[in-house]
């Protein structure tokens, strides 16, 4: 089993979106893997530049780990300067997700 894991938060839904970043930040502050990734994709991104407490939690995730929102779907969402604020690197995620996969990163998507 791996021991790197690859957060994907694409729901639209708050309430999911928390759930993955809760565990996101629980797994990184408690060392549960050796290494974890963050990648926004889709609803989640306006979520992530609109709703206060969405933002707050990747805020402190974006302090621990790389995180990533894809550009094309926020530079269409008018979204990417305010993901970029919060510390996310805003770019097109496809190879990086798959990169990832091939370095035996496990996906994990909420």
């Amino acid at each position: 089993m791996s021991s790197k894991l690859l957060i994907v938060i694409a729901t639209g839904d708050r309430e999911k979106a928390l759930a993955g970043l809760m565990y996101a930040r629980n797994a990184l502050r408690n060392k549960w893997l050796g290494d974890v990734k963050v990648v926004f994709f889709g609803p989640s991104e306006k979520l992530a530049a609109c709703d206060g407490e969405v933002s707050s939690s990747m805020k402190d995730i974006v302090a621990m780990t790389d995180c990533f929102a894809c550009k094309a779907i926020s530079d269409h969402e008018n979204v990417s300067e305010d993901l970029a604020k919060i510390g996310m690197k805003v770019e097109y995620v496809g190879t990086i997700i798959s990169d990832c996969i091939e370095k035996g990163y496990v996906p994990m998507v909420w």
